[in-house]
């Protein structure tokens, strides 16, 4: 058979990853797909040949156009990042009769809809598993290793720096900015770390896993995000005396009453396979009505995981590329049956809480502060008043709180704060069991 024509958009790590990956393994995948896959050209502004497999046997431009107008090619991989200009690259592939695919998060969560709708029209493909946990097979695993199952909640470690600056402030008792030096002087942070510690980044993945897990459009802008800048050692450590650890979690929930989109910091017991995942990887663990809960684990991120999941989706491709009518939908569910199911908003969902605030050490603060929560209906788990004192005579007190709308709990802190006997605000991280 002939082979697969491929032309890359971008030799920056992913794609000069996606390069080495396919000419390393080119028996392997040829094995695999009963036909050859060969980079025939690639549009870069700037790249480095040096630890280029085979890159003398493409045809370089710094032209994006060269490879999207090549009538040989079949398949265009865009990997320069970003929303524009590769949301323009993509669209304009697809018009040209050629399947894409892209590891490009924020260009599917932001623009996904249009490209999908683009692809239907061409009748080509628009692939995209490296967008989501990097080197895990997850968004294939939703899509068809659990088609047959109606998929509950998805709850994600999806973004490798968060994880490692809670694993640091965990293991070593450091504060957030000094890991997050740490993290960008490594290379797990960029130098404008926004995206990664205030959950934008995590935010668009899971607006992407709600939509192949529970068949409805791309949500991003409904998604409720929070970051971890506000994460304080102490924090971390009175949640690992009382049995959880801190971890930045995308969750995605279908309830009766919609859908729950939510990105923040979270407490999970340490029991959970989850909560023991750490430093820069990921894991993914999803409830499915009839397998119930799994887990997939790996590396969220890097030039050869993530390009490892680019080359499948190429592969993928290139099984059905005679056959487009037989290749699995790009949103994992049939033409005309996604449905707009309606998102929360973060005041109608229901979760537990850890509670710190800073009390006065005088005789009936506790009573006074359970009082308030009684009277709102929130019952506690557990309570525990700490020793150590701040210059004003102060105690921190800590409480986890069984399940309660969030719209109570900001009506109870509000409470809280206004008494005379707690001084500043209190602290609040949400708890998830994970059953």
């Amino acid at each position: 058979m002939n082979p697969v024509n491929v032309g890359l958009l971008g030799l920056g790590t992913v794609g000069g990853g996606t390069l080495n990956v396919l000419v390393r393994n080119a028996e392997e995948i040829s094995r695999r797909l009963g036909r050859e896959i060969k980079v025939v050209a690639a549009a870069a502004r700037e790249y480095d040949p040096e630890g280029l497999d085979g890159i003398d046997q493409v045809r370089v431009s710094n032209d994006a156009a060269d490879v999207i107008s090549d009538p040989d090619i079949h398949i265009v991989v865009e990997l320069i990042g970003g929303y524009s200009p590769a949301r323009e690259f993509v669209l304009e592939a697809l018009a040209n009769g050629k399947h894409v695919v892209t590891a490009n998060k924020a260009l599917i969560a932001m623009h996904g809809e249009e490209l999908f709708a683009a692809a239907r029209e061409a009748g080509v493909t628009l692939a995209y598993e490296a967008a989501v946990a990097g080197g895990i097979p997850i968004l294939k695993a939703i899509r068809e290793g659990l088609a047959g199952n109606r998929i509950e909640w998805v709850a994600g470690i999806i973004n490798g720096t968060g994880n490692f600056i809670l694993t640091e402030m965990r293991d070593k008792g450091r504060d957030f900015a000094d890991v997050l030096k740490e993290a960008q002087e490594l290379g797990y942070a960029e130098a404008d770390p926004t995206f990664d510690v205030e959950g934008i980044d995590a935010a668009h993945k899971l607006a992407i896993l709600a939509s192949l897990s529970f068949g409805m459009p791309l949500h991003f802008e409904k998604t409720y995000t929070e970051g971890i800048t506000k994460i304080e050692p102490r924090d971390v450590t009175y949640a690992s005396e009382l049995g959880y650890n801190i971890k930045h979690l995308g969750i995605a929930r279908n309830t009766d009453e919609g859908v729950e989109l939510r990105v923040h910091p979270t407490l999970v017991p340490k029991g959970r396979l989850i909560a023991n995942v750490d430093g820069v990887m990921n894991a993914v663990l999803i409830k499915g009505d009839m397998v119930g809960p799994t887990l997939y684990y790996g590396a969220g991120a890097g030039s050869l995981p993530t390009a490892s999941a680019v080359v499948a989706d190429i592969i993928d491709v290139a099984r059905s590329i005679d056959h487009i009518d037989t290749a699995v939908p790009c949103q994992g569910y049939q033409d005309g049956k996604i449905e707009d199911l309606p998102v929360l908003p973060i005041e109608e969902i229901t979760t537990s809480f850890y509670l710190r605030m800073y009390a006065r050490d005088i005789a009936g603060v506790m009573a006074e502060v359970s009082s308030l929560l009684a009277e709102a209906g929130i019952s506690i788990e557990a309570m525990h008043q700490y020793e150590s004192h701040t210059e004003d005579g102060c105690v921190p007190l800590v409480m986890l709180t069984h399940r309660v709308k969030e719209q109570v709990m900001n009506e109870t802190i509000a409470r809280i704060e206004a008494l005379e006997t707690i001084k500043g605000e209190v602290a609040r991280i949400r708890m998830e069991h994970l059953d």
